[in-house]
């Protein structure tokens, strides 16, 4: 049997961009936007905040194979959007260039739910839910502050490594006092990752401090290996067992279990600060 799946309605400011209908609206009253501006105006609503490059445009609008001018006809379509939404490029709203990479839509987005469609019952049941938070999903916060959170959750990892890299002999007595198996391999693993991840880290130190604009699209390349990391880092605390006891440790690694999530959050809220 059918059942109903909800299409998107993006919201910013007055207006509100209706995918399903192919509309634009500002105040409910429809504005004039011809097909190919509006698709281009629905990927920079997609991913608010994030940079889409004309060759993304290209590969999604015109394909490989269609032969255009596709300078002219992207330069025509986003002047029309910002016709439309009344924006400027010197003193832009809603959509700011960055010149030789490409465009970014700046303003707060909400993604709604509207009028429903009949989809098959399968595809629906098939369809797979989103784990991560959305862009959309998140809150605008002020610049400054998602940047000093940012700046520290980079400096108490690299406090991490640089620690345990100091103690190095300390956590080879305590992998052998708690008989664990292969405690030269696990010594290994950990003095590699230090050495991999100090430099990851100090990159994401200076994209924050110095504000990168494509710091979330480069991150999200990374996040599944740097995920990977941080939750074996997550452990960290256990070495201290000498010090403190088991649930002291515990409780201190769940948080840092959930630390890398909270990072991609601020990461994908880094951009869109007032």
């Amino acid at each position: 049997m059918p059942v109903n799946a909800t299409r998107r309605l993006f919201c910013f400011g007055p207006f509100e961009a209706d995918e399903g209908e192919g509309e634009l609206r500002k105040h409910g009253v429809r504005i004039k936007l011809h097909a190919q501006p509006f698709q281009v105006l629905l990927m920079l609503l997609e991913r608010p905040s994030e940079v889409v490059t004309r060759e993304e445009m290209r590969q999604r609008l015109w394909g490989e194979g269609t032969f255009v001018d596709f300078d002219h006809g992207l330069n025509s379509a986003v002047n029309k959007i910002r016709e439309a939404l009344n924006d400027s490029a010197s003193r832009p709203r809603y959509l700011e260039t960055l010149p030789g990479k490409g465009y970014r839509f700046i303003g707060p987005v909400t993604l709604k739910g509207q009028a429903t469609v009949e989809q098959p019952a399968s595809v629906a049941a098939t369809a797979p839910a989103a784990v991560l938070t959305a862009p959309h999903e998140l809150p605008v916060a002020p610049r400054k502050v998602v940047r000093t959170l940012l700046l520290l959750v980079q400096a108490m990892y690299l406090a991490f490594y640089l620690a345990a890299l100091a103690n190095l002999p300390q956590i080879h007595d305590i992998f052998l006092a708690a008989n664990l198996l292969a405690p030269t391999a696990l010594m290994s693993l950990l003095v590699t990752s230090a050495a991999v991840l100090i430099p990851v880290r100090l990159y994401i130190f200076a994209a924050v401090a110095f504000g990168v604009t494509q710091l979330p699209a480069k991150f999200g390349r990374i996040f599944p290996g740097l995920l990977l990391f941080d939750l074996l880092w997550a452990l960290s605390p256990f070495l201290l067992v000498p010090h403190v006891n088991t649930g002291l440790a515990l409780a201190i690694s769940a948080p840092l279990v959930y630390l890398p999530f909270a990072q991609r959050s601020l990461v994908l809220m880094f951009a869109r600060g007032g």
